[in-house]
């Protein structure tokens, strides 16, 4: 009878791999699981012990909870790049630098206290979520907001190009109109007033006296209405364009690159294409 926990025919290095970084095993899917109950248990200890009514009782507990979680974020860190058959790639990888800053602020705390909150960067590594509830629709979504932003960057840097030109021309109008008495001390703090106000988030430290400052003011809320809409809309069209180029799946006749439905060439091979209203 077979008493191994590990897969037949794997070495425990490939068996290892297969927990850690498996997504389709049982043994791999329960670690994940196990792995985030840790993560939010140890959020939440640490997210206790800041509350300090809390904390006077049961610091000590705390303390040893968090050592616990640590050593075992450690083993497991030490675990990943054992098993991984690329151990450069994972250790400078996404996850590779979550997982070393999950257990690395707790040791630095022996030396510098205030980094115990650096603890919280954990939470990030609920991305693994993903993996054990295997949610490929809402990944593969992920994957085509991402797709959308970095084809939408140069549109989206020009308009934040315009946005800063019109804040600074903006703050310093009123540094000019309203003066230090009223608050805008310099251009700067104009500036910050003319961002606050475009982004409609207005804390109100800051705010014009005069009546041409508050008729610039209004002009700037109005504003920021637009300009809120605006990225929305770029990205937005990204994603349509790309969802059309998936429906009508043209691709290369000679290299087979997928291509978009507009094109007149292909992007890799340079062939010639039919027209896409053909």
């Amino acid at each position: 009878m077979e008493n191994s926990i590990f897969p037949k025919g794997q070495t425990f290095k490939e068996s290892i791999n297969s927990i850690v970084f498996g997504r389709d095993t049982r043994l791999g899917v329960l670690f994940d699981q196990v792995l985030i109950f840790a993560i939010l248990t140890s959020l939440l200890i640490v997210i206790l012990d800041s509350v300090e009514s809390i904390s006077k009782n049961y610091h000590p507990v705390f303390n040893g909870l968090e050592w616990f979680f640590t050593i075992a974020f450690s083993v497991e860190y030490v675990l990943r790049i054992y098993s991984s058959h690329e151990r450069i790639k994972y250790i400078f990888s996404f996850f590779g630098i979550i997982d070393l800053l999950a257990v690395l602020p707790t040791y630095l705390a022996l030396l510098f206290p205030d980094l115990h909150v650096l603890i919280d960067v954990r939470i990030f590594r609920l991305i693994r979520v993903f993996r054990v509830f295997k949610l490929t629709a809402y990944l593969t979504e992920y994957q085509h907001l991402a797709a959308a932003m970095a084809a939408s960057r140069k549109k989206i840097l020009v308009f934040l190009s315009v946005v800063l030109v019109v804040v600074m021309v903006m703050g310093t109008l009123m540094y000019v109109v309203e003066g230090g008495e009223n608050g805008f001390t310099s251009i700067p703090a104009g500036i910050y007033w003319a961002i606050t106000t475009m982004t409609t988030v207005g804390f109100g430290d800051i705010a014009p006296k005069t009546d041409l400052g508050k008729l610039l003011a209004s002009v700037m809320m109005l504003m920021g209405w637009g300009t809120l809409a605006v990225p929305t809309g770029i990205v937005t069209a990204e994603m349509s364009r790309s969802r059309i180029n998936e429906l009508t799946g043209r691709e290369c006749t000679v290299c087979k690159h997928k291509v978009k439905h507009d094109d007149n060439y292909c992007a890799r091979c340079g062939t010639r294409l039919p027209d896409s209203t053909s």
